[in-house]
């Protein structure tokens, strides 16, 4: 257990949660359910039932440091790793795995996005476990692939082979986000998973993959390898993490590494980045709308999802179909949740005509 870790991903905006994640606030530190708990939390305290409080780290970009902090007062400062910039999260990854190699060499790290929602959690740490053990004994890159329940545009897909080992599942390709179309006959195939973008692996295995597929992170970062874990580690990663290639894991290793296995898994998974996927995961009433943590009465309404900041403040909702409808600090947002893809532009826009008080 001493050489297993994580490390939570935990830097993104959240844009498509506007307007309640905010720059200044995103999604991972908000209580979405009302359990009392941020997503941020509920992902470490998921974790922390199998991996040492010690081992687990937090990669974030430098303004949430505060925000992360006071959220888990419990972890100490060396754990909460700092980008001065966001460069997806290839770099991310690689900086999380140079600094674990120089505290221990024989790490076994899982690493998670912070705003996931997981249902059946004990079957969750089952399954990590066991990949962490797999990993301890094969040079794999291992990824979690959900069966689909349906055609799904919104997650990528893992493609599998014939090949095994054990339980694992050698991969044979990975398609980004795919269209409808394409989506369905995935779905049909029996072939293909989605993309849980929860990987596990041993410290020396990504870092070597690192080498072989991302020269560009790991020569500036090989400088300064006696670095990390030491004072001077924050100094060295403000001077060179920005000029790291902005690239994904998924882009950058994954999709070019010939060692990539998956493990199948069914623990109640949902990726909660939209508001298509709240709604999903949303208790409904007769007329298929939900209110979240929000006071409201529907009239000749259905399918929509209403989300209020201020307990206080009641919704009364006439006429509308299929909507998004968020009310939070500055801003109230409608549109209808076929075109939240939307949502970025909008953000984009209202910054551009208005400044950054609404963002």
């Amino acid at each position: 257990m001493k050489d297993n870790y994580c490390v939570i991903m935990g830097g993104g905006i959240g844009s498509r949660f506007w307007p309640f994640s905010r720059e200044s606030y995103p999604k991972q530190f908000l209580d979405f359910f009302g359990t009392g708990r941020s997503l941020l939390q509920m992902t470490f305290d998921r974790f922390n039932k199998i991996i040492p409080t010690e081992n687990i780290y937090i990669v974030s970009n430098e303004k949430y440091a505060s925000l992360i902090k006071q959220q888990l007062p419990e972890l100490k400062d060396e754990q909460i790793l700092m980008e001065p910039t966001r460069r997806n999260t290839a770099p991310c990854i690689a900086y999380a795995a140079y600094h674990i190699y120089a505290c221990n060499p024989n790490a076994n790290i899982v690493v998670a996005p912070s705003d996931h929602l997981i249902l059946k959690e004990d079957q969750f740490l089952k399954d990590v476990n066991k990949a962490l053990d797999f990993v301890k004994e094969n040079k794999a890159l291992v990824t979690l692939g959900i069966k689909p329940s349906r055609p799904e545009t919104g997650y990528g897909y893992i493609q599998s082979s014939d090949s095994m080992l054990g339980e694992f599942t050698k991969v044979k390709t990975f398609t980004e986000k795919p269209n409808l179309e394409l989506a369905k006959v995935f779905y049909e195939s029996g072939e293909f998973f989605w993309n849980s973008g929860l990987f596990v692996w041993n410290v020396g295995t990504i870092l070597e993959a690192f080498h072989k597929f991302l020269p560009d992170i790991t020569t500036r970062f090989d400088l300064g390898k006696t670095k990390f874990n030491t004072e001077e580690e924050k100094v060295f990663i403000h001077e060179n993490f920005p000029y790291c290639p902005n690239i994904s894991i998924d882009y950058g290793v994954m999709e070019k590494a010939d060692n990539v296995y998956m493990l199948c898994v069914d623990f109640g998974w949902a990726d909660l980045g939209t508001w298509g996927s709240l709604f999903d995961l949303a208790e409904k009433d007769k007329d298929n709308n939900a209110a979240l943590k929000s006071q409201t009465l529907f009239y000749e309404a259905n399918d929509n999802i209403v989300a209020l900041e201020n307990p206080k403040k009641l919704a009364v909702i006439q006429g509308l179909k299929d909507c998004i409808i968020a009310d939070s600090g500055n801003v109230l947002l409608i549109c209808k949740k076929g075109d939240e893809q939307r949502i970025k532009q909008f953000v984009a826009d209202v910054q551009l005509k208005f400044g950054k008080e609404y963002n």
